[in-house]
C-alpha cells in the first residue's frame, strides 16, 4: 500500500476535496484565531474601552454562529433537491471570500464595518462547510472515509499554519517587506487570506464531481426549490426517528465539541490571564497549527487500527488530562506542552466524529443532515465558552472554569457510547439502496 493510498488521497477527486480544508483553514487561523481578534479591539475599536472592545467581538461571533446555525438545514435541503452542492459552496465562498478583502477597508475606529465584514465573513465560511462536508461520502468509499476525512484536516492545519507564519512575518516585522507598518501588514494579510481561499478552492470544483440529483418518494423535481428545501427539512425532522443513530451521534458531538471549542476559544485568553506573554501565545498557535498535522494523519490510521470510536474516546482522554494540567499551569514552558497536546488530538478529534457521522445518514441527503450536523457544531461554539464566563465570574478566575470543561468531554463520552454505529450504518445504506432502485 503506497504512503498516498495509507493517508487518504491516493485519487485525484480525493486531493482535491482535501484541498478545499487547505484553503478555508487560512481563514480559521489568520482572520479568526490570531490576527483579527486583537486587530478588532487595538485598531478598529480603539476608542472603546477594552471590555466593551471584546464584548462587541463576542456579540458578533455569536450572531454569525445563529445566523449559520439557523440557515444551514434548509439550505443544506435545497442543495439536496436541486443537485448544487458545488454551486451553493461557491456562492458562500463568494461572499466569505469578498467581506474577508474588504477588510483591507478597516481604519481606526471603525468597529462597525469590522464587525459587519466579520460576521459575513464567517457565514460565508461556515455556509461553504455544510456543502464540503457533505461531499465527503460522495468521495471517499465507506473503508477509506476515516483516513480521507482526517487527511483533510491535517492538510487545513498545514495550510492554514504556512499563511499564518508569513502573515505574522508581515505583521512583527513589516519594514522587511517594504510595508509601512504593523496595520498594513494586518491588512495585507487579509488580503492574501482571500486570494488563498479563492485560489485553493478551484481543485475542488474542477476534479470533484456534483453528486447526482435524487428526489425522494413524492418529489415530482419541479417545485419550487425554496419550497421543496423545507418541505425536506420538515420530513428530515421526522426521519431523524429512523436514523437514530446518528441523532445520538450529533448529541454527542455537540456535546463534547462544547468542550473542544471552548479549549480552542479561550485557550488564549486564559494564557493571557495567567500571565503568558503575547509573543509565546503567537507561538504556540503556530506550534499547534504543524504539530497538528502528523497526528492528524495518525488519527486516521490509528481509526483503521482501533475503530472509529475508540479512536474519538482516546482523544477525549487526552482533553481531559488538558483540562487538569491547565489547572496547574503558571509557565509558557507548561503552556507549550499543553498546546502540543492539544494539537495531537484536535484535527483527529473532529475529523473523525465528520467522517462517523457521515457513515451514519443517508448519502442522498447528506447536505441536509450535514445542515443540522452544523447546527449542533455552532452551538457547541456557544454553551462552553458560556460555562467557561460563568464558572469563571463566580470563581474570580479562569483556572476553575477550566476545570468544568471537563463536564462535556464525559458527558459527550457517555451519549457516543450509546451509538449502535453498526446499525446506523446498515439503515444509512439500505435507505440509500432504496433511493438507487426508484
Amino acid at each position: 500500500m503506497s504512503l498516498l493510498n495509507r493517508i487518504g488521497l491516493d485519487r485525484p477527486e480525493l486531493r482535491a476535496w482535501a484541498m478545499y480544508d487547505w484553503a478555508n483553514s487560512a481563514f480559521w487561523s489568520t482572520v479568526v484565531t490570531a490576527v483579527f481578534p486583537e486587530f478588532f479591539s487595538s485598531v478598529a475599536a480603539s476608542h472603546l474601552p477594552r471590555g466593551v472592545a471584546t464584548a462587541r467581538f463576542a456579540t458578533t461571533t455569536t450572531i454569525a454562529l445563529t445566523i449559520v446555525a439557523l440557515m444551514s438545514p434548509v439550505l443544506g435541503a435545497i442543495a439536496d433537491y436541486a443537485g448544487i452542492k458545488k454551486k451553493m459552496l461557491a456562492v458562500f465562498l463568494a461572499i466569505g471570500a469578498s467581506a474577508t478583502a474588504a477588510m483591507v477597508l478597516i481604519g481606526e475606529g471603525e468597529w462597525k464595518l469590522a464587525a459587519a465584514l466579520f460576521l459575513v465573513g464567517n457565514v460565508g465560511v461556515a455556509g461553504t462547510l455544510v456543502f464540503y462536508d457533505s461531499l465527503l461520502p460522495y468521495v471517499a468509499a465507506p473503508d477509506e472515509i476515516d483516513r480521507v476525512s482526517t487527511a483533510g484536516f491535517a492538510v487545513g492545519f498545514f495550510g492554514g499554519g504556512l499563511l499564518l507564519a508569513l502573515n505574522l512575518a508581515w505583521i512583527v516585522k513589516p519594514a522587511w517587506f517594504g510595508l509601512r507598518d504593523a496595520v498594513a501588514g494586518i491588512h495585507l494579510s487579509f488580503f492574501s487570506v482571500a486570494v488563498w481561499w479563492v485560489l485553493f478552492s478551484i481543485p475542488l470544483f474542477r476534479h470533484v464531481p456534483e453528486p447526482p440529483r435524487t428526489l425522494r418518494r413524492g418529489e415530482r423535481g419541479d417545485e419550487n426549490p425554496l419550497a421543496a428545501g423545507f418541505g425536506r427539512l420538515a420530513g428530515t425532522f421526522r426521519e431523524l426517528r429512523r436514523y437514530r443513530q446518528a441523532f445520538l451521534m450529533l448529541v454527542a458531538f455537540m456535546l463534547y465539541n462544547d468542550g473542544i471549542q471552548t479549549i480552542i476559544r479561550m485557550a488564549t485568553p486564559y494564557g493571557a490571564e495567567i500571565g503568558i506573554g503575547r509573543e509565546p501565545l503567537i507561538v504556540a498557535i503556530l506550534l499547534v497549527q504543524f504539530v497538528g498535522v502528523p497526528f492528524t494523519f495518525l488519527f486516521g490510521l490509528l481509526a483503521g487500527r482501533l475503530g472509529t470510536r475508540p479512536s474519538i474516546y482516546l482523544s477525549l482522554v487526552v482533553y481531559t488530562a488538558i483540562c487538569i494540567m491547565a489547572y496547574t499551569m503558571t509557565t509558557a514552558t507548561e503552556f507549550f506542552i499543553l498546546a502540543t497536546a492539544v494539537a495531537m488530538v484536535q484535527g483527529g478529534s473532529q475529523a473523525l466524529s465528520r467522517s462517523l457521522f457521515a457513515s451514519l445518514i443517508p448519502r442522498h441527503e447528506s447536505s441536509e443532515y450535514f445542515g443540522f450536523f452544523s447546527v449542533f457544531e455552532k452551538f457547541a461554539g456557544i454553551f462552553g465558552p458560556a460555562v467557561f464566563a460563568l464558572v469563571a465570574t463566580f470563581t474570580g478566575s479562569g483556572r476553575g472554569a477550566i476545570l468544568s470543561v471537563i463536564f462535556f468531554f464525559a458527558a459527550g463520552g457517555i451519549v457516543l457510547g450509546m451509538v449502535n454505529v453498526p446499525e446506523g450504518q446498515r439503515v444509512a445504506r439500505e435507505a440509500d439502496a432504496a433511493t438507487i432502485a426508484r
